[in-house]
């Protein structure tokens, strides 16, 4: 038997006709993305619409989402293509797209001017001009995507115990990397800008809620079972504890009361990943089990003075693996309900719909309606007045897309 065939069969082989649920979520996505960039700046903004870094809000869920539907449409499109155009054209196709989206990236991100001379350019040299942008600049939501998408190429038609096996694999070496130097890099130390969602070492995690869209399709489009929700929602579960009890790590960096005034100014802990000896043993001569226990989710943390930075909290600018394992659990959750609602019930929001669809194009026209109107709208605005403005924000920006999907005109990478 022909290996591709065969490897074809182990790939979801869906029907011509669309996962309502699938674009139903994406859509809830973008809407959630469009909600927090808009309102994240303001002063009237709640703390659990704005990216913290030092816990995970509402905020940080959503690009989590992203990838989760990245991973499950990559695993169902390519099981298609493949069988369409065999292996090596499925390939070539996949990897051409990625490499495509990371040509957007570095147009979309745009990088101010590095240099005031030639003379200072060249002064700066190759590494000085590009390393604050590729840190910070171009490593964004879409170049994240792209990578983590090359990322799980090798294994994107292999069977989910392999996945599963790279996910962890790679969680070990953001890991190793964070304890070398990568969390304190990606925080601004020892020097330079912070990093955007992980920096260029973030898809090592950023497959984390990938990897398990991926298992989510297998469930989904493979299996034949009525209990595919029940092993949705236990999965989820499982995913969301797991992140919340690597997350209780967090508690060895308490500051003790007596050092809360002489550490105020440091924000990050002297040894961010693996405790020492000391903070060990003064942890277990502690009293009380509530010691151990880290805030829940969506629930802030104390401030700096109180608990230093460390990579155990959850936290988007780390891409801790905490905050992806917790996320990537709530994502599933959250698509077993759309699953439920839109594939059994058959309902479905136009809405959802519109920016589902088409999401890439509704990103790239959303920052272009947010620098059209944020201007007319003051920081320190009254609720009601970000409210009109938001409104506003999300109709213009839906307007776009909308006219693009009447024209059945979709941007796809």
């Amino acid at each position: 038997m022909n290996s591709s065939v065969h490897e074809s069969r182990q790939l979801p082989q869906p029907s011509t006709e669309r996962l309502i649920s699938l674009d139903q979520f994406r859509g809830y996505t973008v809407a959630g993305m469009l909600l927090v960039n808009f309102v994240g700046v303001y002063a009237v903004c709640p703390r659990i619409l704005q990216h913290t870094n030092d816990y995970a809000s509402y905020a940080d869920t959503i690009m989590p989402q992203f990838f989760f539907a990245v991973g499950f449409a990559f695993r169902l499109t390519f099981g298609r293509r493949l069988q369409r155009e065999g292996s090596g054209a499925a390939y070539r196709r996949v990897v051409r797209r990625l490499l495509g989206l990371v040509l957007i990236s570095l147009v979309i991100y745009r990088v101010g001017p590095r240099a005031e001379t030639w003379q200072a350019l060249t002064e700066m040299g190759f590494w000085g001009a590009i390393a604050g942008p590729l840190k910070q600049t171009w490593f964004q939501t879409l170049m994240h995507i792209a990578v983590t998408g090359l990322w799980l190429v090798p294994v994107i038609r292999a069977r989910p115990g392999v996945r599963v096996l790279w996910i962890v694999g790679s969680a070990a070496a953001h890991l190793v990397l964070s304890y070398t130097f990568n969390f304190n890099w990606v925080n601004g130390v020892p020097h330079g800008p912070t990093a955007i969602d992980g920096g260029p070492f973030g898809f090592l995690t950023w497959v984390i809620p990938a990897g398990v869209g991926t298992l989510a399709c297998d469930w989904v489009v493979l299996s034949q079972s009525r209990w595919v929700v029940a092993r949705m929602l236990i999965w989820s579960v499982l995913l969301m504890g797991l992140g919340y009890l690597l997350s209780c790590g967090t508690r060895l960096y308490d500051v003790p009361p007596t050092m809360v005034e002489t550490l105020r100014d440091t924000k990050l802990a002297e040894h961010p990943v693996w405790p020492t000896r000391e903070q060990l043993e003064a942890k277990f001569e502690g009293e009380g089990i509530s010691r151990w226990f880290a805030e829940p989710p969506f629930v802030p943390p104390p401030g700096p003075d109180q608990r230093k930075w460390n990579y155990w909290m959850m936290s988007q600018r780390a891409c801790t693996l905490s905050y992806q394992t917790f996320s990537a659990g709530l994502s599933l959750a959250l698509y077993a309900l759309f699953y439920i609602v839109c594939d059994w019930g058959r309902l479905a929001l136009p809405f959802f719909r519109t920016f589902g669809m088409n999401a890439l194009a509704a990103y790239v026209l959303h920052s272009l309606v947010e620098e059209a109107v944020k201007p007319f709208v003051p920081k320190d605005s009254p609720v009601w007045y970000v409210i009109a403005g938001l409104i506003l924000f999300f109709w213009i920006t839906w307007l776009f897309v909308r006219a693009m999907e009447k024209q059945k005109i979709y941007l796809r990478v």
